[in-house]
């Protein structure tokens, strides 16, 4: 966004006045479930990350725990901090929860074979007691981001090569099965009890991209997809929840190996990313993000480009499918 208006730039631009904004959310979120999506509950997947604990807190404060209905659903290479931060969030807000293990439906329709098979055309040795992840290189040097494919040997030995890019979709196509077997079972048990699904991405996920179309993607509603991340540490610590999930850094969660989101997807820690984003939304210079962020300018320049590259690779994300005529009668 282009401004004539000068804006002043600093750490503190995602300051806010979080009661109010607690207040605007669940408002909005009881108005939404009566009047627009008419169900009488809310349905949260709760990973023991900071957003879907912090969404889950705001349809409590919304609708009261009686009517927030939390999902532990891990699977094999799920941490198992994951479980233990997501019953202890379900406890300290008293709301009802189920855990369900997908690891056999995700081995039943292939997941892990379909990522397996990619990973032994890369490494032809490797077998299902390795640990692996993909990470992600280019972007923030200004070059064409490219993905690279990390193993560990039960040994502890580490490898790593560049990912082909047929063996890279196949592998992301397989790892996409956990968010879409997942959003299932949401929407199972928001059926059985005329529910809605809460969908948990922030600004920044929801912004770049960073999410499974007709997997976490897919939603009822989505309460902080307007906060960025930075703001939604702020919620979590202003509604009190517990320590372990106010201090946990953010992880995809989806591989074996233990993988950050900044080294998957994004171009930088979440905090330095989500001022790099507000700062592209309002019209900041490369040379002002740079000296807020201690870098260089042209590294910041590479920055806003990997900005606006995600955006326009991962706009059909976003996009409802289409119609190839209108149809009038329904909006």
């Amino acid at each position: 966004m282009k401004t004539d208006k000068k804006i002043n730039f600093s750490l503190d631009v995602l300051d806010f006045n979080i009661e109010n904004e607690i207040d605007s959310i669940t408002s909005r979120l009881k108005e939404i479930l009566r009047t627009k999506l008419n169900r009488r509950g809310l349905v949260v997947a709760l990973s023991g990350g900071i957003d879907s604990s912090v969404s889950a807190a705001l349809s409590v404060r919304a609708i009261g725990p009686q009517k927030v209905l939390g999902l532990l659903l891990p699977e094999t290479d799920s941490s198992s901090e994951s479980v233990t931060r997501g019953r202890l969030l379900a406890e300290t807000l008293g709301i009802d929860y189920i855990i369900t293990d997908i690891a056999p439906t995700l081995e039943a329709i292939g997941c892990y074979k379909w990522r397996d098979d990619a990973i032994r055309n890369v490494f032809s040795d490797y077998d299902s007691d390795w640990k692996n992840k993909i990470i992600i290189r280019g972007g923030i040097e200004g070059q064409v981001n490219h993905f690279y494919l990390v193993v560990q040997k039960p040994d502890g030995e580490v490898l790593e090569k560049r990912l082909p890019l047929k063996e890279y979709l196949q592998i992301v196509a397989a790892t996409n099965f956990k968010q879409r077997i997942r959003k299932t079972l949401e929407y199972f048990h928001a059926d059985r009890l005329n529910y809605a699904v809460v969908g948990t991405p922030n600004r920044l996920e929801y912004d770049q991209g960073f999410f499974v179309k007709n997997g976490d993607g897919s939603a009822d509603v989505k309460p902080i997809a307007h906060l960025y991340k930075t703001q939604v540490y702020e919620l979590a610590k202003f509604m009190n929840l517990p320590e372990e999930i106010c201090t946990a850094k953010p992880t995809t969660d989806t591989y074996s190996l233990q993988q950050g989101q900044d080294e998957f997807y994004f171009s930088l820690p979440y905090d330095k990313m989500d001022l790099a984003l507000w700062a592209h939304n309002h019209g900041i210079s490369n040379h002002e993000l740079a000296k807020v962020l201690n870098i260089q300018p042209d590294d910041a320049s590479y920055i806003y480009k990997d900005i606006k590259a995600k955006r326009k690779t991962t706009r059909y994300l976003h996009e409802k499918g289409v119609l190839i005529n209108d149809v009038p009668e329904i909006k």
